[in-house]
């Protein structure tokens, strides 16, 4: 072990934390040590983080879905630690091997209308790219999102987003370009784009930071005709609902709802959780600027060629005919579990679920998922609260999860949520 790693590994908790206060981000870990989950990652495999104390949780988090395939997935280090022989990260303004095979799968494997691949560095640079694909290929500038949005930090991905984002760095834009509509109604969503000025309308199949309120029947039917009525792109953002996590063999979740976008976004699971990579999917007219002006984006570590690695063996490992009849076993065995769950909890009082995303509902208080959390960290899972609903407790589990993990995921989760009952 090299010095440099063996001062890494060997830190103590007390240091890293006092080091990430003064110099890294003092709120985060001031919050996090006071909602009683003070992570600070050590060890991880599979889908087991270790905090640096030694406690040992399951990660239900995944980071927004980083970790669909699991920490250290040891076939996509395989990859990468071969790759390290042939490739860096490239030159991002020249053809590449990588680059060529990975945007030729993503397209392969994306709705008939996509023509092109488009490279970033991650989801909110590649939300970016998204909205200008779709303003070039409209001529117009209004953006159309869902209040209590998040599409990421970066410059236009925060226009669209909700206040809670964009209002700390004045980044919520002019009304007249970032208009925002509540999810699931068609109606408002018809008066923002009747005037005919609206590039696009931009939606995260499933909201995640909203708490993945489910679409209801038809809404997203409803928004793609809109959306062809007055001339508007569709882009769809599948950060965190793409990757076959919507299950039945999609490995987008648009494409589980019947619906064909013009723009599909994606990035987190795309790295396999080792190597940052981002993607947008584009129709010929989203990506009609890559014939004009090939220089009309230029992301410098956007598609690295060990990224394109990265990227490549996780959507062979997530188009494996055995991952996909997995992820739908492991969505029936955990809404078995969890259905059985909140017959015994009156403060639980909802499971919205499409494959294997799910939301938590705990209606019992104004911030139940937070005190969920608290309970479920200290029985060892590591699941999130909503940011913009925090009723709602994010549990996101792997795509490779094997029964046996399962069984104690609901195990811990039936303790976890016994000790927060307790607390009300």
């Amino acid at each position: 072990m090299s010095a440099l790693i063996d001062s890494l590994v060997n830190a103590t908790k007390a240091d890293v934390l006092a080091d990430s206060a003064s110099y890294w981000n003092p709120d985060k870990v001031h919050a996090w040590a006071a909602r009683g989950t003070p992570l600070v990652i050590g060890k991880r495999e599979r889908y087991f983080l270790h905090d640096m104390s030694g406690h040992r949780l399951i990660d239900l988090h995944l980071n927004g879905g980083t970790y669909n395939l699991g920490h250290r997935n040891p076939e996509i280090i395989a990859e990468l630690k071969e790759a390290l022989d042939h490739f860096d990260v490239g030159n991002h303004h020249f053809p590449a091997i990588g680059r060529a095979a990975l945007a030729k799968k993503l397209v392969q494997t994306a709705t008939p209308n996509m023509r092109y691949a488009v490279f970033s560095s991650g989801g909110g640079e590649a939300i970016d790219i998204g909205l200008k694909c779709a303003r070039y290929a409209t001529k117009r500038k209004k953006i159309v999102s869902v209040i209590r949005a998040y599409h990421g930090h970066t410059g236009l991905a925060l226009g669209t987003a909700d206040g809670r984002y964009a209002d700390q760095f004045m980044s919520g834009g002019r009304p007249d370009e970032f208009v925002k509509v509540p999810f699931n109604d068609l109606a408002a969503l018809e008066v923002a784009l009747s005037p005919g000025d609206a590039a696009c309308v931009i939606m995260e199949t499933i909201p995640a930071t909203y708490g993945f309120p489910l679409p209801a029947e038809g809404y997203l039917q409803g928004v793609k005709k809109l959306c062809e009525k007055y001339g508007s792109l569709y882009v769809a953002d599948e950060v965190q609902t793409g990757l076959m996590r919507c299950g039945s063999g999609n490995l987008w979740g648009i494409t589980s709802y019947g619906v064909q976008p013009d723009i599909i976004v994606t990035g987190k699971g795309l790295s396999g959780g080792l190597y940052p990579i981002g993607a947008v999917i584009t129709n010929e007219a989203g990506g009609g600027w890559l014939n004009e002006d090939g220089w009309g984006h230029i992301s410098t570590f956007g598609g690295s060629e060990l990224g394109c690695v990265a990227a490549l063996k996780t959507l062979e490992i997530t188009l494996r005919p055995e991952t996909i009849t997995n992820v739908d076993r492991i969505a029936v065995k955990l809404r078995a579990g969890l259905e059985e769950i909140i017959t015994k909890h009156s403060f639980f009082t909802g499971i919205r679920q499409r494959g294997v995303i799910f939301g938590l509902e705990f209606n019992g208080h104004p911030e139940g998922a937070k005190h969920v959390m608290r309970e479920l960290y200290a029985k060892g899972i590591w699941a999130i609260f909503s940011q913009l609903d925090p009723r709602v407790l994010q549990f996101k589990p792997g795509l490779l999860l094997t029964a046996a993990e399962c069984d104690e995921i609901l195990e811990r989760t039936a303790d976890g949520i016994a000790a927060a009952a307790s607390s009300f």
